[in-house]
This record gives C-alpha cells, structure tokens and sequence, in this order.
C-alpha cells in the first residue's frame, strides 16, 4: 500500500512530462512533413554537392583568366587550351 502513494504522484508527473513533449515536438513543426523527411536529408547533401561543385567551376574559371601569358613575340596564349588567344595586339615583324 505504501508503494501506491510513491507510485501514482510519480506516473502523474510522468504523464505530465510526455504530454510537454508532445506537445513541444508539434509546436517545433517536427510532425510537419513525414513523407519527405527521409528523402530532404538526400537531397540536401546533393544540393550542398552542387554548391561546392559550381564554387569550384568558378574559382577554376578564374584561374583560367590568370593563366594568359604574352610571349616575347607579343602573342597572347591561353595556357590552358594551347592555342592563341584572339587578339588585336599588331605583331612586329
């Protein structure tokens, strides 16, 4: 009997201490979209992926910018694809 009077106030705050959390669980919009929640974690590393990858690309095209050089001759070549560059600067002869 005297373990009745330690167990039901105990219970009690038990269920009072679910119920808080429940009840902040659908507040904090946990429950919002469960269908896709396993698919958005996917798909924001893909997205993260393509972030890095376009950051990349860019730092990588402007690296590509530094590297023309002009040659003795004034001849202006793109390091990269090994051909001369397209441009207006008369050459001496």
């Amino acid at each position: 009997m005297l373990s009745i009077f330690l167990l039901i106030p105990l219970s009690l705050m038990l269920f009072v201490v679910a119920i808080w959390a429940v009840r902040y669980a659908v507040k904090s919009n946990q429950f919002e979209d469960l269908d896709n929640a396993s698919q958005r974690i996917i798909l924001d590393d893909r997205q993260e992926r393509r972030q890095v990858i376009q950051s990349h690309k860019s730092a990588n095209s402007a690296e590509k910018t530094d590297t023309i050089i002009t040659t003795a001759d004034d001849e202006s070549f793109n390091l990269d694809a090994h051909q001369p560059l397209n441009t207006d600067v008369d050459t001496k002869e």
